[in-house]
């Protein structure tokens, strides 16, 4: 598995990392046999980075998580938890973010953790769910860096949803570590410029901002919570259709534009649409690791031979861009 740098970290992650999330829902809603046995094959593969957050099915995904590496053990790996702080813990942001992580550690069976990300939207101004950037700056991340200085986490981030602006803001301090983009074909603005008028966030070649400012890249809603899969069927275990990041307004126009972008599959540039995906996210310089959704081991077979194939060529870029820029124009 290719291994890359992870911003100024010092520490190196696979291309593929492994994600505990809900939209998949494997690490949440699986077997535990099917838990352990895509975790263990994961491992064999070569993947080091693990991604897990208290919201996944209210803690289960930390406690799976936890219990399935504490049986393999194994060495050299990353794990990554979020805290996403409720409106009422904006009273107190430093003790909320504590008691979040302490409950974080207690689930997942740990002494310390190797990266804490902010799951929050961040915004200008303090909003309902979302943290200000004012408030990021000044209490979220004095609160991770006291948590770092007691050896409770090894480095501290952001999950990079939010207004574009405020994301800019945060990241161009250069006080993090790391930062979950939304990346994909659907929306590839972290990476590339958009056209004039392209239904989707704007995101502003967040990619690299993040590579100026030393943070390392995890890639998210690489398949667009299921979308870039051109299929509108589910897995039983798998979340109901996800709000969209920064793509279409609802999931059923990502999923009609996810169909027009079907060419790279007739036309030989990948096998299947979720393949083309894949490859296109990991095929930023910036990107360190990349989440896909699963839910089952077959899936994580899939992406995992995605992956082999690396990255897009240059001429299916080019195709893709010269889809991308049908959109340009239509209501988001």
């Amino acid at each position: 598995m290719e291994t890359r740098s992870f911003g100024r970290t010092g520490i190196t992650v696979s291309v593929l990392g492994f994600g505990c999330g809900a939209v998949g829902g494997l690490m949440v809603r699986g077997t535990p046999q099917d838990q352990e046995r895509a975790v263990a094959r994961a491992l064999d593969a070569g993947v080091t980075y693990f991604d897990t957050a208290p919201q996944y099915g209210d803690g289960q995904s930390e406690t799976n998580i936890g219990r399935v590496l504490a049986k393999l053990r194994p060495a050299g790996i990353t794990l990554g938890t979020k805290v996403r702080l409720r409106d009422a813990d904006k009273a107190d942001i430093g003790a909320a973010i504590a008691a979040s992580l302490e409950a974080s550690l207690r689930r997942m069976g740990r002494e310390n953790v190797d990266l804490l990300q902010l799951h929050n939207p961040i915004t200008t101004a303090d909003a309902p769910a979302a943290i200000a950037a004012d408030v990021v700056l000044g209490e979220v991340i004095p609160a991770f860096e006291r948590l770092r200085a007691a050896g409770k986490i090894r480095f501290f981030g952001i999950t990079a949803i939010g207004e574009t602006t405020a994301l800019h803001r945060v990241i161009d301090t250069g006080r993090l570590h790391s930062g979950q983009v939304s990346y994909n074909l659907l929306n590839p603005s972290a990476g590339g410029v958009l056209p004039p008028a392209y239904p989707a966030q704007d995101y502003g070649l967040l990619l690299d901002r993040m590579a100026k400012a030393g943070m390392g890249a995890i890639g998210i809603r690489v398949l667009a919570g299921g979308a870039l899969s051109g299929e509108a069927a589910r897995h039983p275990i798998a979340s109901p259709p996800p709000e969209p990041i920064g793509s279409a307004g609802n999931y059923d126009a990502d999923l009609a534009r996810a169909r027009r972008l079907l060419p790279l599959v007739r036309e030989g540039y990948a096998d299947t649409l979720a393949e083309a995906a894949v490859r296109f996210a990991l095929s930023h310089p910036a990107m360190g690791t990349i989440l896909v959704g699963i839910a089952t081991p077959e899936q994580f077979e899939q992406a995992l031979a995605a992956v082999a194939k690396g990255k897009l060529p240059p001429e299916a870029l080019a195709r893709a861009a010269a889809l991308q820029a049908a959109f340009a124009g239509e209501p988001r």
